[in-house]
């Protein structure tokens, strides 16, 4: 039997429906769109009711989600996966995801200039000159977290005669990699729409990670060789 159109009112009574939500998050977030809101239910970003004749309802704690998903999507590039984690965690612990402030979750990355990214890492000049020279590491006026990582790692190699210039190709093989993600995410990067976009965003990550795993495995057992 079909629900009564009164009962279905009732059940959604202070709930929005799809077009409710574009009407009310568009003017935030122009590329929004009623195909790119499913797509972030499939990727649990929301978990919108349904009514009894299957239209999606979104209440204030979904579109306190969306609001702060595609904030951290647009602002700081997080993948969905993690967007979905930590909007799950904070939910988790009772708090609401209107209480949780973007900068919070995701927090403006800190910046080093070369005399604090040389103290960071324990690295002399020179290393630093020979690392930028080889192209292992980009000249910048400053420099994010993960290159003092990469440098740390650099004056551990250097200690066993490793030197920045023997790494060069590590890092040709690494845009190698990403043109070979690319040329695999060709259709979906030729479409212009926010849901494929998104889905872009999520897939590179993972390849990107199934090709470290690959790698490593390569040089595991290149090295059982070389020791047995």
């Amino acid at each position: 039997m079909a629900a009564s159109p009164a009962r279905e009112r009732s059940a959604s009574a202070g709930l929005l429906s799809i077009g409710q939500v574009l009407a009310r998050l568009t003017p935030e977030f122009p590329d929004l769109t009623s195909s790119k809101l499913r797509f972030l239910e499939v990727q649990g970003i929301v978990t919108p009711s349904r009514t009894e004749s299957g239209y999606r309802k979104f209440s204030s704690h979904d579109i306190d989600r969306l609001r702060i998903g595609l904030t951290l999507q647009r602002d700081h590039y997080l993948p969905l996966s993690v967007i979905r984690e930590q909007l799950d965690d904070a939910q988790a612990h009772g708090e609401t995801a209107a209480l949780i402030a973007p900068p919070s979750i995701a927090p403006t990355p800190r910046r080093y200039r070369r005399d604090e990214l040389l103290s960071a890492a324990g690295a002399g000049p020179q290393l630093l000159n020979d690392a930028i020279s080889t192209g292992v590491i980009t000249a910048q006026e400053s420099y994010p977290e993960a290159t003092v990582t990469l440098l740390r790692g650099l004056v551990a190699l250097d200690r066993h005669g490793i030197e920045p210039r023997h790494l060069r190709s590590l890092r040709q093989g690494a845009d190698r990699e990403v043109a070979l993600i690319e040329s695999a995410m060709s259709a979906l990067l030729r479409r212009t729409d926010a849901a494929s976009r998104a889905k872009a965003n999520e897939l590179a990550p993972t390849l990107a990670s199934k090709i470290d795993e690959v790698r490593a495995l390569f040089v595991k057992d290149a090295l059982t060789r070389l020791l047995s």
